[in-house]
C-alpha cells in the first residue's frame, strides 16, 4: 500500500509525468515486497516552492507512505532513485529535492482495514 506524493515547482508535459509514474512504479520495488500493482502515485505540478530562501531553480518535495515499516538502507536506496529520476526528466536538481518517509501500521482500502 505505498502512496508517492511528488510537489514540484517544475512545469512537466504529459509525456514526462508518465515517464516520471512509470519509473517511481520500479523505484516502489526497491522496498522489499511492494510493487507497482498497489501504488498510488500523485504529481503536482507548477507547485510554488522555496528552498534556502530562493525560487530560482527547480525544486521538489516528495512524501513516500507505506504499510508497513522500511530499513533506513531502503530509504537511501528510494532517496537516489527518485532524485535521479526528478533531475533527468524533471530538471529539478538533487541538491533541491527532500524525500520525506512515512511508516504506517493502519492503512484502509475498500471499505476495511489492512
Amino acid at each position: 500500500m505505498p502512496f508517492i506524493n511528488v510537489k514540484t515547482s517544475a512545469e512537466l508535459t504529459e509525456e514526462k509525468i508518465e515517464k516520471i509514474k512509470n519509473e517511481l512504479g520500479q523505484t516502489i520495488t526497491l522496498f522489499p515486497g511492494k510493487t507497482e500493482a498497489w501504488l498510488m502515485v500523485n504529481i503536482e505540478q507548477g507547485c510554488k516552492l522555496y528552498f534556502k530562501g530562493n525560487d530560482n531553480k527547480n525544486t521538489a518535495f516528495v512524501d513516500v507512505a507505506v504499510l508497513g515499516s522500511t530499513s533506513k538502507s531502503d530509504c537511501e536506496k528510494v532517496t537516489g532513485s527518485v532524485c535521479e529520476i526528478l533531475e533527468r526528466l524533471a530538471g529539478v536538481p538533487s541538491d533541491r529535492t527532500y524525500v520525506k518517509f512515512e511508516d504506517c501500521d493502519k492503512w484502509g482500502y475498500n471499505g476495511f482495514m489492512f
